[in-house]
């Protein structure tokens, strides 16, 4: 069976979408998943009934400020390329500015088979199972990777 790397992380923001705090951040969310979209080993992304970044969908969890966002990546390596070696980076190294980072894992990957899409309950089962067991073949973060196998890489 082929596998996909699916992804998901979620952040509170530090104020409301039309808060000046978050211009910065929502002037670059639709170029930024755009250039995802258009990035070697992209597969899907979640997005609202319109089309925009799910940033936008109503999230699962209890405190409405927190954002989700889902991704699929045909391999790691292209999932890496995006976050690390594009204009992501920069938005990742800044998140402070509009995200409260403290709090319970925040991101998580694991190997979905090809052809499938995750879903929000899944991602926030992802999420809790990372932060109840730590890193593993079913739901792991950067700091041990595993490959769809589920072997430690």
């Amino acid at each position: 069976m082929k596998y996909h790397l699916a992804q998901a992380n979620i952040a509170r923001f530090n104020a409301s979408l039309d808060s000046p705090i978050m211009k910065e951040f929502v002037d670059f969310l639709e170029p930024v998943n755009k250039f995802a979209e258009e990035s070697n080993g992209f597969v899907w992304r979640l997005k609202d009934d319109a089309g925009r970044s799910a940033s936008y969908i109503e999230s699962p969890f209890k405190d409405e400020m927190m954002a989700v966002n889902i991704s699929v990546w045909k391999d790691l390596d292209s999932f890496k390329a995006f976050v690390y070696g594009t204009v992501h980076s920069y938005f990742l190294k800044n998140k402070k500015k509009w995200f409260d980072i403290k709090g319970p894992s925040q991101f998580v990957m694991w190997w979905l088979p090809v052809n499938e899409l995750p879903s929000l309950q899944m991602a926030k089962n992802k999420l809790e199972e990372l932060e109840l067991n730590g890193d593993t073949a079913s739901a792991f973060s950067m700091k041990q990777l595993f490959n769809a196998q589920g072997e430690v890489i």
